[in-house]
């Protein structure tokens, strides 16, 4: 006879009752201030990403900036994001996710005022390294709020929005970086953040439920050991491009990066609370989701890197020209990613990543076979559309596939890892890319550029290919659900 079973319920968030600002909102208005708040927090943390490349030559020049130093204001955003993404989504859970993510919204806030007053380089540098911390506090905790924060049958929808308002803001960082700086001055890069912040903290303390994670606990041995082996191995990845990989600092930085990160692995696995549960890489959807997700990200952020300055030194346009013929690659998510984030739901999230991660192969293959140093740029249209149309079929229900395989109470801890590794991957394919094309191409001319870029754009195709084939291996999955997380025995059969 067939054991009957019966489930057994978990309560899905740990909140308060009389911290629950907002609780009186009929619950559709409650969602619709949710998205719209997790959306522009969200869009702002983004935008720091890449808003700030194509002011360089201003701002080496108004501050007197070596290139060195000039590269750090890129670097030090993206070493604390990185970092620290892991650490942001443990302390919502600790100590609250609309407490923190107003925190990491004022700390953001206070550094865009910081680095748009900055009188030197050096100040400069420590502004976008604060910025970096909350922005690596806000970017999963949005997430976290706005899928707890969602109808269930609805939630696929949500975060492909969410998805895309984060894709709109990379496309539009290079565009909207040399349009300011060309009307106004570099410095309103930084104040544009400061009003947007300063209405996002009322209303976020005000319209957003609070939660908390399903431990009260704070790991602070994994969290020293995670930052502490990211970091070092980021530092190493970025540092790569000026020493070369044989350099005694870069090999140095890489493998304590990785002796560290093995003993974080082994204290999580032993750790009665730990900060990320390795039994999540034990889930085929998560760990093949998020090795998409850094293969996906290593070829198209070193991709990027190397197109937009093809752009300017091949054929000789401006920052803002340069990044308004990037712009149908990377404008293509706000049309795309909320269709696929409403598919998502009905034709399986795991089918659109891995078509979408063909699709952005194929658009690189493409833009690597067509390239020369006069190509006309009507030939590189289409292979930017593919690549776009790819990487917002992927964006749009990563998040939602990654959420799926774990506790809905457990979606802090899952989103601080998914966004940490998604980072990792932008910055490795921009180290690797790049030292790939200094091998092969230098300055020196057009022709030599395009000589580096040819060999670094295929290996980007194929790691993006890669990436395809993870996606697609993961098959259909029933999300976790949020009453029921495990099944007990009622009665056996006779």
């Amino acid at each position: 006879m067939q054991m009957s079973r019966i489930p057994r319920r978990i309560h899905v968030t740990h909140a308060r009752s009389d911290d629950l600002k907002g609780g009186a909102m009929p619950a559709k208005t409650r969602t619709l201030w949710t998205f719209a708040i997790t959306a522009v927090a969200v869009f702002m943390a983004t935008l720091d990403n890449l808003v700030v490349t194509t002011a360089l030559p201003v701002i080496r020049k108004d501050l007197h900036a070596s290139i060195a130093t000039l590269e750090w204001t890129i670097n030090a955003y993206t070493l604390t994001f990185a970092v620290l993404l892991l650490t942001g989504a443990a302390l919502g859970d600790r100590f609250g996710r609309r407490r923190m993510l107003v925190i990491g919204l004022a700390i953001f806030t206070a550094a865009s005022a910081a680095a748009a007053l900055a009188p030197s380089v050096g100040v400069l540098i420590a502004a976008r390294a604060a910025q970096g911390v909350g922005g690596a506090i806000v970017t999963p905790l949005t997430l976290t709020i706005l899928s707890a924060g969602v109808p269930a049958n609805r939630r696929g929808a949500f975060i492909g929005a969410w998805s895309g308002i984060a894709g709109l803001a990379v496309a539009f960082g290079p565009l909207l970086g040399g349009a300011v700086v060309s009307g106004i001055s570099w410095h309103w890069i930084f104040w544009l953040n400061v009003p947007i912040g300063i209405v996002l903290i009322p209303l976020a303390r005000l319209r957003l439920q609070e939660s908390y994670g399903p431990t009260k606990s704070l790991d602070l041995p994994g969290l020293a050991l995670a930052s502490g082996g990211l970091f070092a191995l980021v530092w190493g990845l970025v540092r790569e491009i000026d020493n070369g990989w044989t350099s005694p600092e870069i090999v140095i930085a890489l493998a304590a990066g990785v002796v560290v990160l093995i003993a974080f692995v082994l204290w999580e696995i032993r750790a009665e609370s730990p900060m990320l549960p390795m039994r999540f890489f034990e889930n085929r959807v998560f760990a093949l989701a998020n090795a998409a997700s850094l293969l996906m990200f290593f070829g198209m952020f070193g991709s990027i890197f190397l197109l937009s300055q093809f752009f300017q030194t091949v054929q000789g346009y401006s920052p803002f020209g340069s990044g308004l013929r990037i712009l149908p690659w990377t404008v293509m998510p706000m049309f795309v990613a909320p269709i696929a984030g409403a598919l998502s739901d009905r034709i399986g999230g795991h089918r659109l990543m891995g078509i979408g991660l063909t699709l952005q192969a194929t658009g690189l293959a493409s833009i690597a076979a067509l390239s020369t140093a006069t190509v006309p740029y009507w030939q590189l249209v289409v292979p930017f559309m593919v690549s776009g149309i790819g990487m917002a079929m992927f964006w749009a229900p990563v998040a939602n596939v990654v959420l799926s395989s774990v506790r809905p109470e457990e979606e802090g801890q899952a989103s601080g890892a998914q966004n940490a590794i998604r980072e990792l991957g932008g910055v490795f394919g921009v180290a690797v890319l790049a030292s790939v094309w200094s091998h092969y191409g230098s300055y020196a001319s057009g022709p030599s550029y395009v000589d580096g870029m040819l060999p670094a754009l295929w290996i980007g195709a194929s790691v993006v290919l890669a990436g395809a084939v993870a996606a697609f291996a993961i098959g259909k999955r029933r999300r976790v659900s949020e009453a029921v997380v495990e099944e007990t025995p009622l009665l056996e059969a006779a």
